[in-house]
């Protein structure tokens, strides 16, 4: 990063003051485009960095994109400190320092999350990855080789807080409003459950720290199997386990507010899997984080674009409005109950004009929404 990002770093992080603001200008957003969760107003649409190659091409085309994406109503962006061996992060930054100096954009105004966990290497894959993880990790003390799960995955306290250091300089940021453990049902293939409480208690220990520093706003986990599987299958999260676990790590005052899971029109069991025992009633994902107060951000709205054409012609007629399949499927899971934020990679400029053009378009009501599900075809 250069000397000139790492001496500008933005204050503080999203708030309530500057999310409003920050919608009353977007006024050709639709009602129900931004939606208030913990005191912030965040957009329905929401721009993620997970794919692209690691190269300054991919890295320019991002920062594109991101400009314009604050510029058409997305105050979300999300991504995790191994996105394209940290150079997602990077991009964020270099394109939010350049919003912010010309004053198109506020700190205030946006919305800014990432993720530690998986090693992030640096800036492109090493030639000897275990030799790299010993140097980087274990030889400086920032895990035992025994708390490494699969030669990719970590969440002990040191290497949390090391990654956080690591995605703040990256961003050029003082505060990261959201930061998530990344993937931590990853550590199920390797440790007891009783071992995996242990762990992740003493990481969430660690991010109540950060929040009380406000080096972070507050935190979450980011999942792919962890919520979406049945109770007893390997990788399984409860919900209303993480909460208990925060309480016991940050009192009834804990940081623990958002979790992350994909979600989409391939993968609607965040809607439909009744896997979540809250009190002894079995609710869906989406439904047991509203029952506890957790926001919810859906990964994969277009499962990696696979979800951006061919549509069953049903989808179509019960969302209306729309003039593409990658609009209509952003649609759906914008507009499903409990959905704060569907995610979006978008590493063109021409992806933010498709996508965000969803913004301006009403949600889809109850009766419309549902109707898919009672469709005949498949």
């Amino acid at each position: 990063m250069s000397g000139a990002l790492r001496e500008s770093f933005q204050m503080s992080g999203a708030t309530a003051e500057g999310t409003k603001r920050y919608a009353q200008r977007m006024s050709s957003a639709a009602s129900g485009h931004f939606r208030e969760r913990y005191g912030l107003l965040m957009s329905s649409i929401g721009l993620g960095t997970y794919l692209g190659r690691w190269d300054e091409h991919t890295d320019r085309s991002y920062e594109e994109a991101i400009k314009r994406a604050l510029e058409l109503g997305c105050n979300v962006i999300d991504s995790a400190i191994n996105y394209r061996f940290q150079r997602s992060e990077r991009a964020i930054g270099r394109a939010l320092k350049e919003l912010f100096e010309s004053g198109k954009a506020s700190r205030d105004e946006t919305v800014v999350a990432t993720k530690a966990g998986f090693f992030p290497f640096e800036d492109e894959p090493p030639r000897d990855p275990r030799a790299w993880v010993m140097e980087s990790v274990v030889d400086k003390g920032l895990a035992r080789s025994d708390e490494i799960v699969g030669g990719s995955h970590c969440m002990t306290q040191a290497y949390l807080d090391d990654q956080l250091s690591r995605s703040l300089e990256n961003l050029g940021l003082e505060t990261i409003d959201v930061f998530y453990i990344h993937n931590p049902e990853s550590q199920l293939e390797a440790v007891s459950l009783d071992e995996f409480n242990t762990r992740i208690r003493a990481a969430f220990e660690t991010l109540e720290r950060a929040a009380s520093d406000g080096r972070i706003g507050c935190y979450g986990t980011a999942t792919w199997n962890g919520y979406r599987q049945q109770p007893g299958s390997p990788g399984y999260l409860s919900i209303a386990d993480m909460v208990a676990i925060a309480k016991e790590a940050g009192g009834d005052d804990h940081h623990f507010k958002v979790i992350q899971l994909p979600y989409n029109l391939a993968m609607p069991e965040a809607l439909t899997s009744a896997n979540q025992n809250i009190e002894g009633e079995l609710l869906s994902p989406l439904m047991a984080a509203d029952r506890l107060g957790i926001t919810v951000m859906c990964s994969a709205s277009l499962s990696q674009a696979r979800l951006s054409q061919n549509l069953p012609p049903f989808v179509g007629q019960a969302l209306k409005g729309l003039s593409t399949d990658a609009q209509r499927a952003i649609q759906f899971v914008r507009s499903t109950p409990g959905v704060t934020t569907a995610l979006v990679g978008m590493s063109r400029r021409s992806h933010v004009d498709e996508n965000m053009a969803v913004a301006s378009v009403p949600l889809a009501t109850v009766e419309e929404f549902f109707s898919m599900f009672s469709s005949e075809e498949p």
